[in-house]
């Protein structure tokens, strides 16, 4: 006797060679899609900026997201400003669109925590312990049922991320209190050198979301347009108390998983080869040429100013004025005890010099 069945739906707008293969959503227009793209471009002069930054020195470990910038831009755009976001560490493509300046995600890497106090009070900072930002989110979602708002959390997870136990017990409080919350995994094929297939034999990481009783879905994580739609019915549905959501987009990291990484040791060349044909800037590049809405000259001037507004980011990063060493135990206490005094007068008299 079959008790149940269940099947996961994959969505795509935008296909590879920059046709569409269903009509455009009705709130996405050329000009829309310019928008978007702006913002696809935006960051990946970013990513390599940052990366730069980390190997001559002037940033820690750097998480990149080339290849993915479609993901964090979609579901940036379709939330709504009361949402909540709570990313982990590949979504700047959603902060950048929520007052974070990209002077304070270089900041965050470069190791100062002053670059997790942004513009946007209720929006949480960058996590980087794997599947815990999945637990708070589902904590965020309980406080905006309780008091009865229309609002949606969003939270991020890379497929490696939902083989912890933190990602699970959230999706089974999200289901069983049919909490507002969506959850996207960034599903990149690759959990640093773990592929997507040594990470689990589940045929698709969506159908994780079926066992806590609320529905999951893939789309095509290169296709911008795709991610935004399917990111926006989730939202309204959270919002209007129909319960959670998992979106598995489907991507691939063209570049290693942190600096710290040398993806070519794991990494078939083929496959990346590969991948390179299906990134999402070029198939949208691809399609508003053909609507006569984009060409050489207009790329070109994009360029020039996506790297002038970089250039001046980083120009902000790079003369934060130093955080005194200190900082690091005075705010461990809202008293300083008097036994420790004798360690931060060690810390102030040697802390400086090594900044120096």
């Amino acid at each position: 006797m079959t008790i149940a069945t269940f099947a996961i739906e994959y969505y795509q707008y935008l296909k590879p060679d920059g046709t569409l293969c269903q009509p455009l959503p009705k709130d996405l227009d050329n000009n829309a899609l310019l928008k978007l793209y702006r913002l696809m471009h935006l960051l990946r002069i970013f990513d390599g900026r940052a990366i730069n930054l980390q190997r001559v020195g002037k940033l820690g470990t750097y998480a990149g997201i080339l290849g993915q910038e479609a993901i964090g831009v979609a579901m940036g755009h379709a939330m709504h400003a009361s949402d909540v976001l709570v990313p982990y560490y590949r979504d700047y493509g959603a902060q950048c669109q929520r007052g974070v300046a990209f002077n304070k995600i270089l900041q965050y890497w470069g190791g100062d925590e002053r670059g997790s106090d942004f513009n946007n009070a209720e929006d949480f900072p960058i996590c980087v312990p794997i599947a815990s930002q999945s637990v708070i989110a589902t904590g965020v979602a309980t406080a905006i049922n309780y008091r009865k708002q229309k609002r949606a959390v969003v939270t991020t997870i890379g497929e490696g991320g939902t083989s912890e136990g933190d990602f699970y017990e959230a999706m089974n409080v999200a289901g069983a209190w049919n909490l507002p919350v969506v959850f996207v995994v960034n599903n990149n094929q690759w959990a640093i050198s773990v592929s997507r297939d040594q990470q689990t034999h589940s045929q698709t990481i969506a159908q994780k979301a079926i066992a806590a009783g609320f529905s999951g879905e893939q789309v095509d994580g290169n296709d911008v347009i795709a991610v935004h739609e399917r990111m926006r019915i989730a939202l309204e549905k959270a919002r209007n108390g129909g319960g959670p959501t998992l979106i598995e987009a489907i991507t691939y990291r063209l570049c290693d998983h942190t600096t710290a990484d040398d993806a070519s040791r794991y990494r078939p060349k083929a496959e990346l080869d590969k991948a390179w044909l299906e990134e999402p800037l070029v198939r949208l590049r691809t399609y508003l040429t053909a609507q006569k809405v984009w060409d050489d000259s207009k790329e070109e001037a994009l360029l020039l100013e996506c790297r002038k507004e970089i250039d001046k980011e980083v120009d902000t990063y790079l003369n934060i004025e130093i955080a005194p060493v200190t900082d690091i135990i005075d705010y461990m206490y809202a008293q300083w005890p008097e036994s420790l005094k004798d360690q931060r007068d060690t810390l102030l008299q040697f802390g400086d010099s090594h900044h120096d």
